[in-house]
């Protein structure tokens, strides 16, 4: 494959939100178990490439939108770097390879889980955000599939309670993460043709919902060491510690006046607090076998 037709795939694949979503998986994984083993290689595989599957087929059901995007009419298919029938290809590529190795890694549970975010997301979220500015809260819920895929992997139960703060924790994070982004972006979604909240609610208003969001995604973070599958008490200081600075960081965004606002900035923090929330997850119990603390 060349170097120009790699890179199509790529971005065809967004990449660099499927590696987190992948990443997302592996927390879920270790969240339920002590062991690492290649079961895990082939579910985290498989997720990668039916998620990069899932963002294939969206260039094909957004490209019109997206040629009227400054920010995305760059991409392969609106710039004419590739065709149509092309993205098909692409997505077949991505997604019958992933959906095999969820069946064989994971078995028929975690395949149809996978099918479930991929339709979630190119089905329900895909045509919801094209009638209402709302839209990101159901469909945040595609982030909460990934890690319950990487729980059943490992040999847990989807029916167990601890399941819930997991699924509760990689929803709701999502929703102030993205309108920010809409805070960014407002004015280009709008242009393009989709609702915005930019349209129909000021900064200041958005900021204050964004931050009761926020405040919402730190107390999960909380309830989550009290109530989920954590162990280890570093890990839990390290989330306390962790929800405590996301709240203050988030503070200034009460203030009266946003005229010096930067969505950016602030998008990046919730983005750095979600590394740092699973990156303690993920070490939970390897801290206790292996350090006992």
């Amino acid at each position: 494959m060349s170097k120009n037709k790699l890179s199509i795939w790529l971005e065809l694949g967004k990449v660099r939100i499927t590696a987190a979503v992948s990443i997302t998986t592996i927390t879920g994984y270790l969240l339920c178990t002590y062991r690492l083993d290649p079961g895990l290689g082939w579910t985290v595989l498989g997720i990668f490439l039916l998620a990069s599957g899932a963002s294939s087929l969206n260039h094909l059901q957004e490209y019109r939108y997206d040629s009227r995007m400054s920010r995305t009419r760059n991409r392969p298919l609106p710039s004419g770097r590739i065709t149509q029938t092309g993205v098909v290809a692409v997505t077949l590529a991505y997604s019958i390879p992933g959906s095999l190795l969820l069946f064989f890694g994971t078995g028929m549970r975690g395949m149809l889980l996978g099918w479930l975010a991929f339709l979630w997301y190119n089905v329900v979220y895909t045509y919801l955000k094209r009638y209402t500015a709302w839209a990101v809260i159901p469909g945040s819920l595609i982030g909460s599939i990934p890690p319950l895929i990487g729980w059943t992997s490992a040999g847990g139960s989807i029916l167990d309670p601890l399941v819930i703060p997991i699924a509760a924790f990689f929803f709701i994070w999502q929703v102030p993460h993205f309108w920010l982004l809409i805070m960014k972006y407002g004015k280009e979604y709008e242009s393009a043709g989709f609702p915005s909240l930019t349209g129909s609610m000021s900064q200041v208003h958005m900021g204050r919902m964004i931050f009761l969001w926020v405040a919402g995604t730190a107390m999960i973070t909380v309830a989550f060491t009290l109530t989920g599958p954590m162990d280890s008490w570093i890990s839990k200081a390290g989330l306390w510690i962790a929800s405590a600075w996301l709240i203050l960081a988030f503070t200034p965004i009460l203030r009266k006046s946003l005229v010096k606002f930067n969505p950016g900035r602030y998008f990046m923090k919730i983005n750095y607090f979600v590394l740092l929330a699973v990156l303690f997850m993920c070490l939970d119990k390897l801290l206790i076998k292996y350090l006992h603390i």
